[in-house]
């Protein structure tokens, strides 16, 4: 490991140099200077990891010294070193972005335990994460091998995002490695779980299942509508859990995580029929004999999503409810900066719901685009690119102005997405559905072994175009690929991120309730 280099600038140099060649024993290595402007000037000239810095110095001061050093190195660590414990003191320097503040006469320790912080933090936090990930190991492989249930499989996705999240910061690309490893296993076990259980879980008088879309509404937020406040439901397309707990942090100055919980996306996990499930209170056969004016077949002309706030009216009319509410769907920037303008007109409102479908376009222009592939190229960085679009966005703004009211705020998504990277060949006619994770129509060929198949769609509350249409679906990471065009879809789509299929990325998805700090 390379050694340290630290500047201690401080007039009274001479008689800290016990502290110096306690630091140096300790594998640091330690210049010293007694004024600003030198200093200044060697920084310019040599590289330092950090520097200590003497607040109240003659000549050009503490302050005055540090504000110079930022403007050419403003990345630098600086530790300002005071007598004085005047308010307006600390204020001046925190302001000017220091590493850390520490009171004359400092101990060595206190000295040592500032280098660790600043310099060392990544390092014994990467060190740690991986010790408590080798031991974690164990206990998820041994959960995996057990008979688990969907609150079992909610608790195991839960953990493994936590270790990925993790495991972000280390710079043990093999530790990450296994991580991805134990990951995939988890998901062809989920993948055999589903197949199990999905058509169980659709039969009437079966109370032992769990939370899926067309349930959401009437279970979780409806509730809400009976408390004497506004409630705002944003409804982020496409949004992972692992996406939701990066952008997490943003919000903590502004919220708290009053509740979080995991619910499963009805198959497909695909917009049209998850959101349109969601907002209806409906599975999307019963939408299709109940309403068919808002039901749009999957071979018919676009707009399948655009009765969502029909169908989101006749669920309160069904309830016997009758909330003042509002609808938005966000599909650009403008929209979205105009919507926020509207905003203290929402708050009259019992229920306003906000669909944003950024984080579904990326998805999309990801496939596409090959700058965006690179920028994206796996989890993490995918992950990454959600947090600064959030960071930077209308949808982080709407919420920062929601926080000062004494609102509700829910957020949540209709399915979650996957990284695909093996391709399954299928024949099928031009009457097959186009997406890559789930088919439905007739004539369809396959290994019945590399798909979950439903025969019958109506078991499951799903529609058919034809008599004969079934609908089949893909597993861990494999994706559908046509025989006759085998090359080019098994080159242009993998490693990209789709969704219908089963995953516990596609199928486990967030559902937040924040309270206002």
């Amino acid at each position: 490991m390379k050694q340290a280099k630290i500047l201690w600038v401080d007039d009274e140099i001479e008689i800290l140099k016990p502290h110096i060649l306690f630091l140096e024993q300790k594998g640091y290595s330690v210049k010293a200077l007694n004024n600003g402007m030198d200093a200044i000037e060697l920084i310019d000239n040599e590289r330092f990891d950090i520097v200590f810095l003497d607040e109240n110095m003659p000549g050009l001061s503490g302050i005055e010294t540090l504000e110079k050093i930022k403007v050419s190195h403003p990345q630098l660590p600086i530790v300002m070193i005071t007598k004085s414990e005047e308010e307006s003191i600390m204020e001046d320097a925190i302001g000017s972005n220091i590493a850390d503040y520490l009171i004359k006469p400092v101990k060595p320790n206190q000295i040592l335990l500032s280098l660790k912080k600043n310099l060392d933090t990544k390092k014994l936090v990467s060190e740690k994460t991986i010790s408590s990930y080798q031991q974690q190991f164990r206990n998820i492989s041994m959960e995996l091998s057990g008979n688990l249930d969907f609150n079992d499989w909610v608790d195991i996705y839960k953990k493994l995002v936590h270790w990925e999240l993790s495991l972000d910061i280390s710079e043990d690309d093999s530790m990450s490695e296994i991580l991805l490893q134990q990951k995939e296993e988890a998901n062809a076990l989920f993948g055999k779980f589903i197949s199990r259980n999905y058509v169980d879980w659709h039969k009437s008088g079966n109370a032992d299942t769990p939370l899926l879309s067309h349930m959401l509404l009437k279970k979780r937020v409806l509730p809400e509508l009976q408390k004497d406040k506004s409630v705002f439901l944003f409804l982020i397309d496409n949004l992972r859990y692992d996406q939701w707990k990066s952008i997490e942090s943003l919000l903590e100055p502004y919220f708290y995580a009053e509740k979080e919980e995991l619910y499963y996306s009805i198959l497909p996990t695909a917009t049209q029929y998850a959101r349109n499930g969601l907002f209806a209170g409906m599975m999307p056969l019963e939408i299709q004999k109940k309403m068919p004016q808002y039901w749009v077949d999957e071979l018919e002309t676009p707009g399948k999503n655009s009765y969502e706030k029909e169908l989101l009216s006749n669920l309160f009319s069904r309830s016997h409810i009758n909330p003042s509410f509002s609808y938005h769907k966000v599909l650009n920037m403008d929209f979205a900066k105009r919507l926020l303008d509207k905003f203290p007109n929402l708050l009259n409102n019992q229920f306003n719901v906000i669909v944003y479908n950024f984080v579904d376009m990326l998805s999309h222009a990801r496939t596409d685009l090959e700058i965006l592939r690179e920028l994206a190229e796996d989890e993490s960085a995918y992950r990454s690119i959600t947090r600064s679009w959030f960071e930077h966005s209308p949808l982080f703004d709407m919420l920062k102005y929601l926080s000062e009211k004494k609102v509700s705020v829910i957020i949540t998504t209709d399915h979650g997405s996957i990284r695909v990277k093996n391709p399954v060949q299928i024949i099928g006619d031009k009457n097959v559905s186009s997406n890559l994770r789930y088919k439905t129509g007739k004539n369809l060929t396959y290994k019945p072994k590399e798909v979950f198949e439903l025969r019958n769609p109506e078991e499951v509350g799903l529609t058919k175009q034809y008599l004969s249409s079934s609908f089949i679906f893909a597993r861990q990471t494999d994706f559908f690929a046509y025989k006759n065009n085998f090359n080019y879809y098994a080159s242009h789509y993998k490693n990209t991120f789709q969704h219908g299929g089963i995953s516990m990325e596609e199928m486990l998805i967030p559902l937040v309730f924040l309270k206002a700090k």
